[in-house]
């Protein structure tokens, strides 16, 4: 069956490969903030994280969707000052409950619908520097155990929280060989994430082999979350 996927930040990283690994079979629409990309048969449409999603684009009924922009900085608590805790919190939590509500008619029209948004491994770990991401994805975390409860059982909702990924949004803690190998080795399974290690898992909640998991927040981070190397 083709279904209709609607991914929030499709133009790079996690959301493209996503793109990429439903388009083969399904109808992607995607957006971008910079730059038109083109990946696959997906349909690419422009949105800014900070504006109303023009939904006139998508189709009457979606099947998923799921929320990609995000933002890494790392920095003592003491030096964020209280409006980077609102602009980050802008960008994460209320771009993805805006976009969601837009789109929810349109979920709610399919037999069975799935949410998916991403949080960090570092909510749930607690990182030195990490206060400014982790609190603005915790909200996200509690966001998705209260939607699950709320939009069950037509539309699931799960949240994934990896580990460090190479993506362009890592990419000043990945840009050299050394800063690669240090940050491989404080995993377990001493590699990085890739894109499509996490692609492949949000396909996979999309779908409808996922159909008894919702509410779930679920760690693809190397096993950094569990276990000591």
């Amino acid at each position: 069956m083709k279904n209709n996927y609607l991914i929030i930040g499709a133009s790079s990283g996690i959301g493209k490969s996503l793109a990429g690994e439903l388009s083969h079979q399904h109808s992607v629409f995607g957006t971008y903030n910079h730059h038109p990309v083109s990946n696959g048969d997906a349909t690419y449409f422009y949105y800014n994280a900070l504006e109303d999603l023009d939904v006139s684009l998508l189709p009457d009924v979606l099947h998923g969707f799921t929320y990609c922009p995000g933002t890494i900085n790392l920095k003592p608590f003491a030096r964020f000052t209280e409006q980077m805790f609102i602009d980050d919190y802008r960008v994460q939590v209320t771009g993805a409950i805006k976009c969601l509500q837009a789109v929810l008619p349109r979920l709610k029209q399919a037999e069975q619908a799935s949410v998916v948004f991403f949080s960090t491994v570092a909510v749930q770990t607690g990182f030195p520097f990490h206060s400014l991401v982790s609190a603005s994805k915790g909200a996200i975390e509690g966001l998705t155990k209260a939607l699950a409860a709320e939009l069950s059982p037509k539309i699931r909702v799960n949240c994934i929280a990896p580990s460090l990924t190479h993506t362009a949004l890592a990419g000043n803690m990945l840009d050299s060989e050394e800063k690669i190998a240090a940050n491989a080795n404080r995993h377990p399974l001493k590699k990085i994430g890739q894109p499509e290690d996490i692609a492949k898992l949000a396909a996979f909640l999309l779908s409808a082999d996922s159909s008894w998991i919702t509410g779930q927040i679920l760690h693809i981070d190397g096993g950094i979350s569990t276990l000591k190397s």
